[in-house]
């Protein structure tokens, strides 16, 4: 392995820790060093351009998988969806390389695997090792990067089916791929996906549980790298490393050294209203 790898979580759009980050002595000590991010690169915090563009010049020393808000940028600039009030999108949509960022969004992969560790926004669905989690992320790879990825993005948004059958197509198995890779949190014992519920740790309802605590999960010989859940904070386990330490809401922008779990954490401003995740 050539320098370090630096696992990062939700950006969300906060471009001042991220250079905060960037530049924090542990970061630039080694020029060899990648940066792997665990997607929403964007949306609700305050410079989303900004961090987009800022993640885009770092080339091919950044490794960024799409997390659900990245999936909705690419909606909106498809026109499958309005951006809400509590986006900050429209600055990406309306810059004069629109084209080009969108371009270089939707070539970015959904999982990425290397060192042991299997770096995607949410989670994966318990009956999924990397082999198989590798290739439906390719699946949906290959949709967005195709000259139909509007059509695709038309047929992502729902929250059915909720479990995984290998006999799914079209637009049944793109949703089932897109919301394990992007958006579970919790699911039932028998691994069924479950998405109201965004509290924190210990007070979900009976019956249900992490995803990554479902039974004889496939992939818990490896470490699951992962964002997406501000409220359960970060976690290093030897099988699961939760990045998202809630930047956006006033909590911090976390990176881990893939080597030796060394911890760098930027303290961040309040600019999204936690209650409105």
């Amino acid at each position: 392995m050539k320098g370090s790898i630096w696992m990062i979580g939700d950006v969300q759009g906060c471009c001042a820790p991220l250079e905060q980050l960037l530049s924090h002595p542990e970061l630039t000590g080694d020029p060899d060093a990648q940066f792997w991010f665990a997607g929403d690169l964007i949306n609700r915090g305050p410079e989303s351009l900004a961090s987009l563009r800022r993640i885009i010049d770092l080339g091919e020393r950044a490794v960024s998988v799409l997390g659900n808000h990245d999936l909705h940028l690419l909606a909106a600039a498809a026109e499958v969806r309005k951006p809400s009030k509590s986006d900050t999108i429209n600055e990406i949509l309306h810059a004069e390389d629109a084209g080009d960022l969108i371009d270089w969004l939707r070539h970015r992969p959904l999982a990425h695997f290397e060192h042991g560790h299997l770096l995607v926004h949410a989670g994966v669905l318990a009956k999924w090792d990397v082999a198989k989690t590798l290739a439906l992320a390719g699946e949906v790879q290959d949709a967005l990067r195709g000259p139909d990825w509007r059509k695709a993005l038309q047929r992502m948004y729902g929250n059915e089916p909720t479990r995984w059958k290998e006999r799914y197509t079209g637009g049944k198995r793109l949703r089932v791929i897109i919301n394990a890779l992007t958006r579970i949190r919790l699911c039932t014992p028998s691994g069924e996906m479950e998405f109201a519920t965004k509290v924190a740790p210990g007070a979900w309802p009976e019956g249900l549980v992490p995803w990554f605590d479902v039974p004889d999960r496939a992939t818990r010989d490896v470490t699951v790298v992962f964002g997406h859940w501000s409220t359960l904070g970060l976690l290093l386990r030897p099988d699961v490393i939760c990045l998202d330490t809630g930047c956006v809401w006033g909590g911090a922008l976390t990176a881990v050294r893939l080597q030796d779990r060394k911890l760098v954490q930027i303290k961040c401003e309040q600019f999204q209203d936690p209650l409105a995740e």
